[in-house]
């Protein structure tokens, strides 16, 4: 439960410090998030030829825990805003240091948490005697559930961490104590698992098999190209070429494992879907309003559908709809079921797109390369007209309003020239371009004062300190500006305002502010202020999620779990942890195809890529259908029993040619 808290957790906010706090768009964030991912189901491998190579599974397990807990605690260090200065956007100066001790600490969770994952099950099952069964069955019910219950939990808990304000020079988002919760757990479990050190049963490493499997393969590809000739004939399989070397069990129950291994090359493209619910699917909802009534969802905690979708449609999918479909006459086999899954998951990322194109018309335009956005306040009490020169735009803007912003070439746009009441001033422009930019006039009995600011504005003749909760703005001057900062949106979250000024102190509750709007505060009187929307809030509603994240469930209840099935049941008896090992390579090579795909396609609409995926995925589900087709079930329990039998004729065989060589011996 605590590991599966610590890596879940950890994971679900990590696409969204990436970008808010590292400042990665969202390319970059996709593509560090995958490969981590890709990492943590590549050491798998390397932790069962730990364990049964060398230390022992209890051994593994201590040693990569001790990794493991490591890497989380640096992951929480790394988030620290206040381990560097940083500049009025709370963005660290030395961004490298948190870039650095970010990169080392996922690399220590990959090899902590994938080292581990081919122990932890296997290990439970050791403790049990072979006349256990009940009581092993019971301790994996309860060993699953532990797992679907710390992932569940924690995807809830930490964005909800994750959305605190917390720091000492500066207050940011508290990933510090998102990853710091997961960090404390992980530490807990490997005390307790230490603390019952004297009760278990731990079994000494007895050689890894997937070693033997490997050098048959090997000897076998060796001896087939030593042995081109015709001087010597074919052979059934070109596996049988390692015949001179291994015995015909090893072979035999290696072309079984090969045969499966085999199906699985297209499986990764699922998994490059499907693990986008954590990068892609998580940065589509923060264009998304999250207010379900009194509940406020954050992007990040719509992960958390999929495991409740899990638990309930497991039950129900076995106990109602494979048995009708049963009772219509359909043979549906395990590579039917897993063919399904593959169209569903197509069919999700389909439904994602169309949500995307309805996110598209809602999401405000940006300035491209060469362009600029300019927006016009007035905080004078004259109507003020505003020329863009050379002819480029009038306007005309009211006392106490503002335009919205407008685009313009930067590289044609020469000076602003304002008229307000019978004053009139021109002002040179030199603006930085692909930028917004917000423009503020006011007139005052000698001349217009004019000001390029963001946020908070003081419209008041004296200096003031603004705090927004515990969030402090410093000191502004009249007519100028704070910076941005980021604060949870939704429609619970009025912020308490504070406005100091000359020792006088005012304050006010904010209105409620829309999630992934941006707004520009003026503070007009102490006791009053003007709000200016910069950015819209977000209408399109998380709630539009849902279906995706429904199909793609429905998708991986009838690919996962009926992989997982099929594999165990066609691999032979000590060759299971070595199908296992395969199945989760497949997620590893999943998520290295997201990083090509994503970064080959080159695709400037997201809706578009979603679309490609879908595509991809249904080419690569139609391509696994024909190979399914052609693919022969085999029964492992039957072929050993079959090698117990040819073995036991051989022994006999081989005792009666020696019993009658000893009978001539004794004649002579």
């Amino acid at each position: 439960f605590c590991e599966r808290f610590s890596y879940y957790g950890m994971r679900a906010v990590l696409v969204l410090y990436f970008k808010y706090f590292l400042q990665w768009d969202d390319n970059l964030s996709t593509a560090i998030y995958h490969t981590f991912v890709a990492l943590c189901y590549l050491m798998p491998i390397l932790g069962a030829l730990i364990a049964d190579s060398w230390l022992g599974k209890f051994k593994t397990i201590i040693s990569l825990s001790i990794v493991y807990t490591i890497g989380q605690s640096v992951m929480s260090v790394s988030s620290i805003s206040d381990l560097t200065d940083h500049n009025r956007d709370g963005i660290p100066d030395n961004i490298s240091v948190h870039i650095a001790l970010s990169m080392i600490a996922l690399i220590l969770i990959a090899l902590g948490t994938g080292g581990i994952k081919p122990c932890v099950s296997a290990f439970g099952g050791d403790q049990f005697e072979e006349d256990q069964e009940k009581q092993r069955t019971r301790f994996f019910s309860i060993f699953y559930l532990s797992i679907n219950a710390g992932s569940l939990i924690s995807t809830i808990i930490t964005p909800i961490l994750r959305a605190q304000t917390c720091g000492i020079h500066t207050k940011q988002r508290c990933y510090p104590l998102a990853f710091g919760v997961p960090a404390a757990l992980m530490a807990v479990s490997l005390v307790v698992f230490v603390i019952g050190s004297g009760m278990y049963k731990k079994v000494q490493p007895q050689g890894n098999i997937m070693i033997r499997v490997f050098k048959c393969i090997g000897f076998a590809i060796k001896n087939r190209f030593r042995h081109r000739s015709k001087e010597f004939p074919k052979r059934e399989h070109w596996l049988d070429w390692a015949s001179e070397k291994y015995d015909k069990r090893l072979i035999v129950q290696t072309k079984m494992v090969l045969k499966v291994l085999f199906l699985y090359i297209p499986l990764p493209m699922f998994w490059a879907l499907f693990d986008q619910q954590g990068s892609r699917w998580t940065l589509q909802a923060t264009t998304m309003d999250g207010n379900f009534g009194s509940v406020q969802i954050q992007p990040d905690q719509m992960q958390t559908v999929n495991p409740i979708l899990i638990i309930v449609m497991v039950p129900v999918v076995d106990a109602v709809i494979y048995p009708l479909i049963k009772k219509c006459k359909i043979n549906f086999t395990p590579l039917r079921k897993i063919t399904v899954g593959m169209f569903l998951a197509s069919l999700a990322f389909v439904a994602a797109a169309l949500v995307q194109v309805q996110i598209d018309k809602t999401l405000p335009v940006f300035p491209a390369a060469g362009q600029s956005q300019i927006k016009v306040i007035n905080l004078g009490t004259d109507t003020a007209i505003v020329q863009f020169e050379p002819q480029l735009r009038n306007v005309t803007v009211t006392s106490m309003e503002s335009t919205d912003y407008m685009t313009f070439e930067t590289s044609e746009l020469q000076s602003v020239s304002i008229t307000s009441g019978n004053k009139t001033k021109n002002e040179i422009t030199e603006l930085p371009g692909q930028n917004r930019h917000t423009f503020v006039i006011k007139t005052t009995a000698a001349e217009i004062v004019t000001k390029w600011v963001s946020l908070f504005i003081n419209n008041l003749p004296d200096d003031i300190n603004i705090t927004m909760e515990d969030v402090s703005f410093g000191i502004v001057t009249s007519l100028s500006a704070s910076n941005y900062a980021s604060f949870s949106g939704g429609s619970t979250y009025n912020y308490k305002i504070t406005a100091t000024r000359n020792s006088a102190t005012c304050s006010f509750t904010s209105k409620a502010f829309g999630f992934g709007s941006a707004y520009t505060i003026i503070i007009n009187e102490v006791s009053c202020q003007l709000y200016s929307e910069d950015i819209p809030p977000n209408t399109v509603h998380m709630a539009w999620q849902i279906p995706q994240y429904f199909i793609l469930t429905c998708a991986e209840v009838v690919f996962s779990v009926t992989g997982l099935e099929f594999s165990y049941s066609q691999a032979p008896s000590n060759m299971k942890a070595v199908l296992q090992a395969g199945w989760l390579l497949t997620v590893a090579v999943g998520n290295i195809i997201v990083l090509i795909v994503a970064g080959a396609s080159k695709l400037s609409e997201q809706w578009a890529e979603y679309v490609l995926f879908a595509a991809l995925l249904l080419a690569v589900c139609i391509i696994f259908a024909v190979m399914a087709y052609f693919y022969t079930y085999t029964d492992p329990t039957e072929v050993e029993a079959q090698l117990d039998e040819e073995e036991k004729e051989q022994v006999k065989k081989d005792q009666d040619i020696y019993e009658k060589q000893a009978e001539a011996v004794s004649r002579m």
